[in-house]
């Protein structure tokens, strides 16, 4: 591979793999309207010879010039606060945004990556999670916006698969974190670690026994690689199977920030999910794959890197009732997509 493009890659999980493929010596091509993603993101990255952003809703026709050997679909808002506040733009970027990344990649004949997520799985009563469980999603409930269109997404990969033959990968998130999470995100790491650091109250919702299982996002990052290089081609659960309650990672994140903060207890939000649990036996078995730095370890990285006084709080820009339209630039950076 020598040429990839990266929907929203000025998001967290998407300037990761800019960082990646670029220390590869791949030429990588980000699309993003920024609705949720941030130019800080990618700032250190403006200028390197084989980085260009284009500031894009991938919503409407998807055009790069040029040769593309891989398309990754991470366009879409992905904390439960994000797809709150941008409910129709979530379904949009999940149905019509996947549909014209898979046009991209019919059109260049190109790899097809989605990510899709272990909200597929919605509040699961099989635990853990195999790829083989088709989920349990309220289709009208606050989080459907998130759930149903990722599921929706996938049935557009695979038809794109089957119909066109087209060269496709679905790589099933569980909750990751690490450096460049944004504060007010919803998500619990970013805020346990900026309220402990504060010496804020760590907010934990209903008592605190509903788990996660969290993967730093390097590990994330190489699985997500392995996955696209394969020749895999059905969904992939990529996470870390250590579970913990949201009550023990509060008191963890507490502990290693050396805060005296106190835990306080809010009202469980509808629909949030008891238990989360990546079953990661086939990512194991198809691309020897499987997480390495510890949940101490990862957390120490990420509080160090707010400790450097980082403060990615809210995206640049919150897209118009139509969408930046394709193309729009950002004042003051290069737009070249050759």
């Amino acid at each position: 591979m020598r040429r990839v493009v990266i929907t929203g890659g000025a998001g967290f999980l998407g300037s990761h793999l800019c960082d990646h493929f670029l220390r590869q010596g791949l030429s990588v091509v980000v699309l993003d309207n920024l609705a949720t993603g941030t130019m800080d993101n990618i700032a250190h990255l403006l200028g390197h010879p084989l980085f260009s952003f284009r500031r894009y809703d991938v919503t409407e026709y998807l055009y790069v010039e040029g040769e593309v050997d891989a398309v990754l679909h991470f366009a879409s808002p992905a904390s439960p606060l994000d797809y709150a506040q941008l409910p129709i733009e979530t379904l949009k970027v999940g149905t019509l945004g996947t549909h014209k990344a898979l046009g991209l990649a019919k059109a260049k004949r190109a790899r097809f990556l989605l990510a899709s997520t272990s909200e597929v799985y919605g509040d699961p009563d099989v635990h853990p999670q195999p790829e083989t469980y088709w989920g349990n999603v309220n289709p009208v409930g606050p989080r459907s916006i998130y759930d149903e269109a990722k599921r929706a997404a996938e049935a557009f990969v695979m038809a794109y698969q089957r119909h066109h033959g087209l060269d496709t990968r679905i790589v099933r998130i569980f909750n990751t974190y690490g450096p460049r999470m944004r504060k007010h995100d919803g998500r619990a790491v970013p805020a346990f670690v900026t309220q402990a650091l504060a010496g804020e109250p760590i907010t934990v919702f209903g008592d605190g026994s509903q788990t996660r299982s969290l993967c730093y996002v390097d590990d994330l990052v190489d699985g997500i690689e392995r996955l696209l290089m394969s020749d895999y081609r059905m969904p992939v659960n990529i996470g870390n199977p250590n579970e913990i309650t949201m009550l023990q990672l509060a008191e963890l994140v507490r502990e290693l920030c050396g805060s005296d903060s106190e835990i306080v207890f809010e009202p469980l939000p509808a629909d949030d999910p008891r238990r989360r649990r990546p079953l990661i036996t086939l990512a194991q078995k198809v691309l020897r794959w499987a997480p390495t730095v510890p949940l101490e370890e990862g957390l120490a990285r990420t509080i160090a890197w707010w400790r450097e006084g980082h403060v990615f709080t809210a995206p640049d820009v919150m897209p118009s009732p139509t969408g930046s339209g394709p193309g729009s630039p950002v004042p003051g950076v290069g737009v070249d997509l050759s």
